[in-house]
């Protein structure tokens, strides 16, 4: 990302086509007063730039760029192909995508397309090429942006040429159709399968279908949908700039397969738009921030959407507090995001999403939206030399799209649990005691972590046991929890007892499952208590820290541990409440950021020039911080404590050790 002065990335979406030309240079203007350093242009725009097939219209865009660069502002250049033009859904019905039940959708929403037409793929690159002769050298144009949020409306089709290339993906993974057979078990209802051609998409039928099939086309439709990606990136990588496309990383499992699709990226991009339902909704955003940046821990990344106040799809769409935007931003900048782009630049009066916030909201600039973007702009341009340090974290918590597709293909024991809820439970904890995490696919190097979290991979190949187990004998502590390890990558159950591919590792042998009904809950000898999940677990080989103390497994292991080499490995058999977690957490061999407090967020980066303490305060009482340097979001110098009030932020450039 090559942002003009080396600042930060601020800035959002920008739709001019939905505005008269006068507006532009207003706009313009605007950015200037914010601060703006990029905005991302033409997401939606195909319909403008071709309005006709093969008629092109390029010279309002033109006219846009120009305008930017004089400003200064640079553009993340996007392909339009995330909203197929009308004209193109009238011409060829074909490319729009078939529905589970057999059903093709009809005109009127974005992402109308199915990957694996090779109709929609000759358009899309068309309008593509065109896209990068025009703007491949445009001094404004520093990134190209592929499409929008892809799956995030497309994820599966079911048409007869997502068939076909189904079948063709199945080929290539299974050696033979009796490798296949073997690998989804057809041989339960008699499903035999006597050639590739005889398998559809798993469309609608009565009864529950196999899960090998489902999870095999769930990781098909995210191929599909890469392999779209990747035709359109292949174009544009002629031009030499840096290609993204904006993932949609959030509290999973995904709706493609992201850890898989980063190394077709330049640059990891995000989208993410809290809850207003969620009382902890900047945990939840301390999460997703964690996942993006696991993805690729080598390299930061960028927020390429999020909201200035209230969006419009959600039930109740809550507008944000004061302060709540520029704390938001800078919760996802401390965990490695070089910047904070929103969606949209100025809010829509018409279309689909008219009652989204913008930076420019219906008010215009006398709001507090306005204000507080200009706030945030003045920020983030006096935490420039931020850009390129990165996060730092003791702790890996292994995560798994693959693992949550396994636990939704089919009927399971706990239909109301989604997997992603461990993981969820798991980084609370650790969050409020101050700890930061990299949420971690399950391949990733974990030498250098002090802890390895492995919360309900459901999924587990042998390699990641192998990897966990490495991590405990060179002396790492691993927790592994309940729902860890029972399904192989065909996603059949590991035979000989639960947790399958951690069993050994773990020393214990969990015989069955107790899934606790709704409201129930069952105490343990620690004074914890656990819902949702218990398990009946043997200690063959492991100490016993906690029993359950009531209910049908009463006196029974519930947590574990087991010396590994320089390290141990933990089991813990329950859905622990908070207190249970904590327990847990405060015996793990890692430091906090800064003693914990309540509702207190300080996570540290560190670059070539020196660390950066980002402390947010999202409480609504005042708090003091132990901290040496410089504030630079208030300018003030820091000489020991850091005094951050209700709802504020900090960012210190800490003193190097040593110095007065």
């Amino acid at each position: 990302m090559d942002i003009p002065g080396g600042r930060l990335a601020f800035g959002g979406d920008y739709n001019p086509e939905q505005w008269d030309e006068p507006v532009w240079e207003e706009d313009v203007r605007l950015m200037g007063e914010a601060g703006v350093t990029m905005v991302t242009l033409g997401v939606f725009s195909w319909g403008s730039l071709e309005t006709a097939d093969g008629a092109f219209d390029f010279g309002w865009l033109d006219r846009v760029v120009d305008l930017l660069h004089a400003g200064g502002i640079a553009v993340d250049l996007a392909t339009p192909t995330a909203s197929p033009p009308i004209w193109l859904h009238q011409a060829h019905r074909e490319v729009i995508p078939v529905s589970r039940t057999g059903m093709r959708y009809w005109q009127g929403g974005r992402l109308m397309f199915c990957p694996s037409s090779p109709v929609f793929r000759r358009y899309a690159l068309r309008i593509v090429a065109k896209l990068a002769e025009r703007y491949g050298t445009h001094p404004a144009v520093r990134m190209w942006h592929v499409s929008n949020e892809l799956g995030g409306g497309n994820r599966h089709c079911y048409c007869d040429g997502s068939a076909a290339a189904f079948r063709r993906w199945l080929a290539a993974r299974h050696s033979s159709v009796e490798a296949m057979n073997r690998a989804w078990g057809t041989a339960f209802w008699g499903h035999r399968y006597g050639g590739f051609d005889e398998v559809l998409p798993p469309l609608d039928s009565e009864s529950a279908q196999n899960p090998g099939l489902l999870l095999d086309f769930d990781r098909f439709s995210s191929d599909a949908l890469l392999e779209h990606y990747l035709a359109e990136r292949d174009v544009l990588a002629a031009t030499g700039l840096p290609v993204t496309t904006n993932f949609m990383v959030g509290t999973g499992p995904d709706v493609v397969d992201y850890a898989r699709w980063t190394p077709h990226v330049d640059v990891v991009t995000n989208d993410h738009y809290t809850r207003s339902t969620d009382p902890l909704r900047h945990v939840e955003l301390a999460f997703a921030a964690d996942r993006t940046r696991g993805l690729d821990t080598g390299r930061p990344w960028l927020l390429m959407e999020h909201s200035t106040s209230a969006v419009n799809w959600q039930r109740r769409n809550r507008s944000k507090e004061p302060g709540e935007l520029v704390r938001n931003s800078l919760a996802h900048v401390a965990r490695g995001s070089d910047g904070a782009m929103f969606f949209q630049w100025r809010a829509s009066t018409a279309g689909a999403e008219q009652f989204h916030s913008g930076m420019v909201p219906h008010a215009g600039t006398r709001s507090k939206v306005w204000r507080e973007v200009c706030e945030l702009g003045a920020v983030l341009g006096r935490l420039a030399e931020v850009r390129g340090s990165r996060t730092t974290a003791d702790v890996a918590l292994l995560y798994d799209d693959e693992a949550g597709w396994a636990w939704n293909a089919g009927q399971k024991p706990h239909h109301d649990l989604p997997l992603p809820h461990a993981a969820r439970d798991w980084h609370r904890a650790l969050w409020r005691h101050g700890i930061t995490v990299d949420v971690v696919p399950p391949w990733t190097d974990l030498d250098r972590y002090a802890v390895v979290v492995v919360p309900a991979l459901f999924l587990a190949s042998d390699d990641t046991a192998r990897a966990v187990a490495a991590a405990a004998d060179r002396g790492a502590t691993v927790v592994v929890t309940y729902l860890s390890g029972i399904v192989d990558p065909t996603n059949r159950v590991r035979a000989g007892g639960y947790p399958g591919a951690f069993r050994d590792l773990l020393g214990v042998f969990v015989e069955e499952f107790h899934v606790l009904l709704d409201g129930d809950e069952v105490a343990l000898s620690d004074g914890s208590t656990a819902t949702d999940w218990t398990e009946h677990v043997h200690a063959d080989d492991a100490e016993v820290l906690a029993r359950f103390a009531s209910g049908p497994l009463d006196g029974l292991p519930a947590v574990t541990r087991r010396a590994v080499g320089a390290g141990a490995a933990w089991y813990v058999a329950a859905r622990l409440d908070d207190g249970g977690l904590d327990r847990i957490v405060a015996d793990l061999p890692v430091t906090p950021v800064v003693p914990p407090q309540d509702g207190l967020e300080a996570v540290r980066r560190v670059g070539d020039d020196g660390t950066y303490l980002f402390v947010l305060n999202h409480s609504d009482v005042e708090r003091t911080v132990p901290a040496r340097g410089h504030d630079l979001v208030t300018g003030g110098a820091v000489d020991g404590t850091l005094r951050v009030p209700a709802g504020g932020v900090a960012v210190v450039k800490e003193a190097l050790q040593g110095a007065p």
